[in-house]
This record gives structure tokens, sequence and C-alpha cells, in this order.
């Protein structure tokens, strides 16, 4: 049976060459959540796509993602983290050659989800053999910290990335521009990793697999749907309602187990289970704000693909500047204090940016709203991705990275399902009451209810004389839903603060393993004398 390798007291001799290995395959899987959302006009004209082929081209990504994470980060336990990446890594570029090279939207689609097969099996890996390598608390904080920034960046530097790409190539370039960059992964990864596994996994829990897979699966799907069919329709509470019975289902049956796929009693640690819920709720509500802070740039203030993806970029260095903040702070000030203090920076960025109009000043306004909330998120994450794996034996990191990931995934599905639907509820009927009475046919008129960037292109398509007051309408009607939205990512922010600082312990306390010091004061002097 492969064991753990001897390492030493710090980790692998290598562990900071490592680093740059794992973040590079995890800046590839996170990016591919965002670059292609600036491509949808693209693809609506070049594949002919439908709305709602195109809402399935980023959702089958997610979908198939955020539902076999918790069962390939199992996986890489039992069988090997190394190999688990690397052929996640190999399936991800042939399935992007895949996207790249389709003639239809639904050939795209199905690529996507098959993409989402291989982003599954890098995205815990890459912070499993992390864990693994970094031994030293301290520099595995630091190093979670450098882990956290770059998911932070590729979150917002997607939308630039794709926008450059877009203006200088075809569309299939979004796809095909992550195979040379899997290349130097592959390569990488192959030299330095080391092989590492559980040696105490024991059997394949297939029951389990199927549990959760079935269970994630259904719930991201209902809530993907959820906005069409209308929150309070029966197909809708079915889907919740089945969820929670798998879910439930999953709970009793790894409960019986000696060797549990996931041992769900760790969620009785507040350390484990309120980081979880500080980690889901920052996703909430960044990916809701990213869903409609996309459309402001691009309709509102009529930026390009690219000037709107250059536009993000004080949110990518606020990420990066507070990464070696946040794990200096935890270590000293332990991590209630620092997540609390991010997920508020974070609601305070959001409540300012609830008070934006299409004019606002780009440089005292826009750009100082996106650094809080960049420097909130890589604070309440670096920390909360720390405790989350610290209240954990290294020897299950491969599953506990899972539950990390997957908190990340449901929590944005249902950010951007929530607030777009806050939106659409004050934005469809108000661009409607605005252009009632105006000579703009039905079909036109209710294109315009569906989305602000159709009610653009009737205002493009109309006479002169009526373009700018169709125009307006859209811009009023698209702030109007714009701050509601954003105040309710406000909100969920706010509430997870309160709850972190009511139930996230400052620090861990009689841990259970010895990757988690006693002493982290000790540390954090320590730190400072490094």
């Amino acid at each position: 049976m492969t064991t753990e390798p001897d390492l030493a007291d710090h980790g692998d001799p290598r562990r900071w060459l490592i680093l740059p290995v794992l973040c590079l395959s995890l800046f590839l899987v996170v990016v591919d959540n965002t670059i292609v959302n600036v491509a949808l006009p693209t693809l609506s004209r070049e594949l002919s796509a439908s709305t709602s082929q195109l809402q399935w081209i980023v959702d089958a990504y997610s979908l198939v993602f955020a539902g076999l994470l918790l069962a390939f980060g199992s996986f890489g336990d039992r069988y090997g983290r190394k190999g688990a990446l690397q052929i996640g890594l190999i399936l991800f570029a042939a399935t992007s050659v895949a996207a790249g090279l389709t003639q239809s939207a639904s050939q795209l689609i199905a690529a996507r989800a098959a993409m989402g097969i291989g982003a599954a099996l890098v995205f815990p890996a890459t912070l499993a053999i992390l864990t693994n390598v970094f031994t030293d608390p301290v520099e595995r904080a630091k190093a979670i910290g450098v882990w956290s920034a770059v998911s932070g960046l590729a979150v917002a530097l997607g939308p630039l990335t794709g926008g450059w790409l877009l203006e200088h190539f075809a569309w299939g370039s979004i796809f095909l521009v992550n195979v040379p960059v899997v290349i130097v992964a592959l390569a990488a990864g192959h030299r330095l990793i080391p092989k590492t596994r559980d040696p105490d996994a024991g059997r394949l829990d297939p029951n389990g697999l199927v549990l959760s897979i079935a269970a994630i699966l259904l719930l991201v799907y209902t809530v993907i749907e959820a906005p069409k069919h209308g929150w309070g329709d029966g197909l809708t509470i079915a889907g919740f309602v089945g969820s929670a019975v798998l879910i439930g289902a999953f709970v009793a049956w790894e409960l019986r187990r000696d060797h549990p796929m996931l041992d769900v009693r760790v969620f009785r640690n507040a350390r484990f289970s309120a980081a979880s819920g500080a980690v889901a709720c920052a996703f909430f509500a960044l990916f809701g704000f990213i869903f409609l802070m996309t459309q402001y740039f691009q309709v509102v203030r009529g930026y390009s693909t690219l000037s709107a993806g250059l536009h993000t970029l004080p949110f990518a260095v606020a990420s990066a500047i507070a990464a070696p903040l946040a794990a200096r702070l935890a270590l000293r000030i332990g991590t209630k204090i620092v997540v609390t203090g991010g997920l508020t920076l974070m609601t305070a960025g959001f409540v300012w940016v609830s008070t934006l109009t299409p004019d606002s000043p780009y440089w005292s306004v826009v750009a100082v709203q996106a650094a809080m909330i960049g420097a909130g998120l890589t604070l309440t994450l670096a920390p909360s991705t720390e405790a989350i794996l610290g209240s954990l034996p290294r020897a299950k990191a491969g599953v506990g990275s899972a539950v990390n990931d997957t908190t990340r995934e449901l929590g944005g599905t249902i950010g951007v399902a929530v607030v777009g639907s806050v939106f659409a509820s004050l934005y469809g009927p108000e661009i409607v009451r605005r252009l009632r009475g105006l000579p703009i046919p039905a079909e036109a008129l209710a294109a315009a209810r569906e989305s602000v960037v159709a009610a653009a292109e009737v205002a493009r398509r109309a006479p002169a004389a009526g373009r700018a007051i169709v125009l307006d309408a859209a811009r009023d009607s698209f702030m109007r839903g714009f701050s509601a939205g954003v105040l309710v990512a406000a909100g969920v922010t706010a509430a997870a603060a309160i709850a972190a600082l009511a139930f996230l312990p400052a620090r861990a306390v009689s841990p259970d393993h010895p990757d988690v010091p006693p002493d982290l004061e000790a540390l954090a002097t320590d730190v400072d004398h490094r």
C-alpha cells in the first residue's frame, strides 16, 4: 500500500517550486468559470445559440464541476492526488480542443460539460497536494494565501483574458488557449509533484459516491433552473425536496461506514463548518456581483469586451496584495477576526456599489469599490480555506479540499440564480412600464424585458428619434434591478460576517491531529522573525 512520503519538518524540499505548478493548474479551471461569459454575444451570432443554449454553455461546466468535486476529491485520496491532477489536466485539454472546434451550440454544451469532469479532478487535487507538501503550519498558511489569491485572480481575469482573445482571434481561442498551459503544467508536475494518498482510505464507497453526485447535481440543476420555472413552482420545490432527501441518505450512509468517503461528523467542528459557510457566502455574493457588473460595464457604460475586462483589474490587484496580509493577520490575531473583517469589507463594498449610476466616476468610485471587494474576498477566503484544511488530517486533504471547493461552487451558482432573479423581478416590469405606449413591436418589447443586452439591441435598431429613449429606459431599468441585486449580495455577506464572529473559533482548539499547531501565537512570533 502506498503511503505518504517521509517529508522533512517543513515539507517537501521542492515545495516552493511545486506551488506555482498547482496555482497554474488551479488558474486554468477557475478562469473557465468566467472566461466564457464575455463570449456569449459572439457565440449567439456564430452558433445561432438561443438564450437557453447560452445559459447552458455557461452552466453545463458549473453543473458537472460542482457535482463531481466531492467524489473526485475522495478518488484522489484513495488512488493518488498526483494521478488525479494529471489525468484531470489531460482530460481538460482534450475537451478544451473539442469545445474550440465545435460547430453548434449543442456540441459546445456537451464539450463544456466534459470540461467540468476534468476540472473536478484538478481542483481538489491542487489544494490536497499543497497541504501535503507544506507540512509546517506557518508556511502552509502562506501557501494557502497564494492559492486563494490565484483563485480570486482567475475569477477577475476571466473576462479580461476572454476579451483580449476575442478581439484578436476566433471565438474558439478562449478554449484552445488552455492546451499550451496544460502542457506546461503537466511537464512541470510530472517532474516536481510527489505521489501522495491516504494510506487508510479503505475500500471504495460506491454508494457514497453515487449519493453525493446525485444530491449535488440535483441541487445545482434545481438552482440553475429555478429562475426560469419560478422559485415557487412545483418542479423547483420537488428538486429541492429531492436534493434534501438525497443529502439525508448520504449522511445516513456515511455515518454507518467504517471508512466513509466523507466523515460527516467533521461538520460538528465549528472551525470546519463555520469556515465552509463563510466561503459559500463569499462566493454567493461574488458571483452574483460579477453577473451584474459585467453587464454594467458592457451595456450601461458601453465598454468593449476587452475594456470591460481591463476595468476589473483593481479587483485582481487588491486580491493579490491582500493574500500575504491575510495569512500574517490570521496567524497574529486569529481566523475569526480576519474572516469577519473580510466579509465586512465585502459588505461595505457591495453597499457602496448599490449606489452606482451610469455616470459614476471610475477611478475615484468604481475602482475603489472593486478593490474593497477583492481585498475582502482574499481576507475571507485564505483563512477560511486554511481553517477547513487544518481541521482534517493531511491524509484526508483531498476530500477536505473537495468540501471547500464544493461550497464555493454551490455558493456561486446559487448567488447567480438568486441575485439574477432579484434583478429580473425589478428590471423586467420597469422597462415594460417605461416603454409601454411607444411604437415598439411586441416581440422586441418581450426581448427587451428578458435582458438588458436585448434591450440595447432593440435601441440600436430603433429609429434615430427613439434610440436614446429606449437606451435610457434600458439603463435606468437596469440600474434599479442592479442596486437591489447587489444589496442582496451585501445582505448575505453581512449575515456571514455576524455568523463568523459568533461561531468561527479564533484558533484551532484541542486539535485532533498534529498538523494543527496548539499555539498560533508562537507561530505569529515566528513569522515576524523569518
